[in-house]
C-alpha cells in the first residue's frame, strides 16, 4: 500500500514532534538557570571555589532571616514610647508576617526542590523550606529595603548600605547554593510588590484601633 494511505499521527504525538516556541524557550531558560546557578554556587560547600567565605555568607544569611527580624521588630514595638514609632513598627511586623505566609503558600504550591548542590544546614527551617521557589530571603530583603527607605530618615550613605545589604543577601542565596537564580529574581520582584500591598493596607489608629489599643 502507498504511504499516502497511512493513518495520521494522533494529535498529542504531533504536538510532541512540533513543540511550541514558548515550550522550547522555557526549557532553554530553565536549563540556563540551573547551569548558571550551579556555576555561581561558589560557597555551596567548604571545598567549593570560595568555600572559605562560606561562614561569612551564613552570617549574611542570618541577617536576612525572618526570625531575627520578627523578634527585633516585636521587641522594638514593646519598648517604643512613641506613637509614630509604634505605628511604623506595627506595620513592619505586619509586613514580615504577610511575607512569611505568602512565601510559604507559593513554595507549597510550586514545590520546586532546592538545587542539588545545596547543603541543608540552614538557620531555623520549617517544613516548606525544603522548597526553593521563591527565595524568602530575597523577598524579605526587597520588602524591608523599601520599607526602611520609605519610613526611616537616613543619610545617603546609610540608604546606599541598605540597598547593598538587600542585594548582597539576595546574591548570597545563589552563592550558598540555596536557590537558583530565578528563585531569587522572583523573590525580589515579589518583595517589591508586597511592600506596595503593605502601603495600601497601612495600619493606623484610625483603620485598626483595636491593634493600637494593645500597645
Amino acid at each position: 500500500p502507498s504511504s499516502s494511505g497511512a493513518a495520521p499521527l494522533p494529535e498529542e504525538d504531533c504536538m510532541k514532534l512540533n513543540p511550541s516556541f514558548l515550550g522550547i524557550a522555557l526549557s532553554s531558560l530553565l536549563a540556563i538557570d540551573l547551569w548558571a546557578s550551579k556555576r555561581l554556587g561558589v560557597c555551596a560547600e567548604e571545598g567549593s571555589a570560595w568555600g572559605s567565605a562560606r561562614p561569612l555568607m551564613k552570617v549574611i544569611e542570618v541577617s536576612g532571616h525572618g526570625v531575627p527580624w520578627l523578634l527585633g521588630t516585636f521587641y522594638g514595638l514593646c519598648q517604643s514610647d512613641s506613637s509614630a514609632a509604634r505605628e511604623v513598627l506595627l506595620n513592619l511586623l505586619f509586613a514580615l508576617l504577610l511575607d512569611l505566609v505568602l512565601v510559604a503558600v507559593v513554595k507549597g504550591l510550586v514545590k520546586r526542590r532546592r538545587p542539588t548542590h545545596n547543603k541543608m544546614d540552614m538557620f531555623v527551617t520549617i517544613s516548606v523550606d525544603k522548597y526553593s521557589f521563591p527565595s524568602g530571603h530575597a523577598t524579605r530583603a526587597a520588602l524591608v529595603c523599601r520599607f526602611i527607605l520609605r519610613h526611616l530618615v537616613l543619610a545617603v550613605p546609610l540608604r546606599v548600605l541598605v540597598v547593598l545589604w538587600a542585594l548582597i543577601v539576595s546574591v548570597s542565596r545563589v552563592m550558598l547554593g540555596r536557590h537558583n537564580m530565578t528563585d531569587v529574581l522572583f523573590g525580589l520582584l515579589l518583595g517589591y510588590v508586597l511592600y506596595s500591598v503593605v502601603e495600601y493596607c497601612w495600619l493606623s489608629p484610625l483603620s485598626a484601633p483595636a491593634l493600637f489599643a494593645l500597645w
